[in-house]
């Protein structure tokens, strides 16, 4: 850590006032870690983390506290996310990220802060390198100068931006950007939703892209598709499936990751569910029953 993070002692009072600036930076913080890890419980702990390190720092050192904070908890971050990969693969079924509740995810004002809390966008970025995903998360969402972002990768600043372009061609990938609005959004899931319902084959049909893939993420912890299921055929014959096997009880539209999501309960599980949508149709179903991955999204 360079010179400013140098530890000395705090009165009571500067510990006070310490915690109080970090406090005002916690939501971007936040943030900042789920765009990096994909769960808000990794995040928390790299948060809290940071805010023991902040509280050893000399901070009249420190001219920018926001910038000072963004570069502590990339890099502990993306310490994190290293490992956390090692986990990933050993996991059961597929991994998908943790849905959280928007207003958990700190300041969403522009197009590319909103973007990159996406459920499909933070999914997409699992195929990214930790240092393309570091890069691209701290250059797209946080405007971060190439000079500021090659100093917490460890890359020279022509490596990162190989990375940055590198990154949003991964992403990029024939999806749109930036997801509709979240009228028709919504929309679509009522549709999605009474046609599944009513066991309507042909406005499912309608819905759902040819090349449609649906996740699922139990976790091993309650029963799931363990790969992905893709193709429209397949996809209408699992969801058909699973509304045989299963009674559908409460379903209702919540705030997750900037956008729409369906909270569902069948039996005795429930589930969180986005969707990736393009032009209109259903390219994605994403869905969470991972009990563990429930808790950020009040339901």
């Amino acid at each position: 850590m360079a010179a400013a993070s140098r530890e000395v002692p705090a009165a009571p009072a500067a510990r006070e006032d310490a915690a109080a600036e970090f406090e005002r930076h916690r939501p971007t913080l936040l943030g900042l870690a789920y765009r990096f890890l994909g769960s808000m419980w990794d995040a928390e702990d790299v948060v809290q983390d940071a805010f023991l390190r902040w509280l050893g720092t000399d901070r009249a050192q420190v001219r920018v506290p926001r910038a000072f904070l963004i570069k502590v908890v990339s890099r502990l971050a993306l310490d994190q996310l290293r490992s956390a990969r090692v986990t990933r693969e050993a996991y059961t079924g597929p991994w998908l990220p943790e849905p959280v509740a928007t207003d958990a995810l700190g300041p969403l004002d522009t197009a590319e802060l909103r973007d990159t809390v996406a459920f499909a966008t933070v999914h997409l970025m699992e195929r990214l390198t930790p240092p393309e995903r570091a890069v691209f998360v701290l250059r797209e969402a946080f405007e971060l100068p190439y000079e500021d972002i090659a100093d917490v990768v460890g890359a020279t600043t022509a490596h990162c931006r190989q990375m940055f372009r590198r990154a949003g061609q991964h992403l990029t990938d024939g999806r749109e950007r930036f997801a509709p609005d979240g009228t028709e959004h919504v929309e679509l899931f009522t549709r999605f939703l009474a046609a599944a319902r009513d066991g309507d084959l042909s406005g499912l049909t309608e819905l759902l892209s040819e090349d449609v893939i649906a996740w699922n993420d139990g976790g091993g912890k309650v029963r799931a598709a363990r790969r992905p299921v893709v193709g429209r055929a397949k996809v209408l014959a699992f969801l058909t499936g699973l509304l045989n096997r299963y009674v559908l009880g409460e379903v209702r539209v919540v705030d997750a990751n900037g956008g729409p999501a369906l909270y569902t309960s069948m039996d005795d599980r429930t589930q969180i569910t986005s969707l990736d949508v393009r032009d209109g149709r259903i390219h994605a179903i994403y869905a969470v029953l991972n009990p563990e991955k429930l808790d950020h999204v009040p339901v």
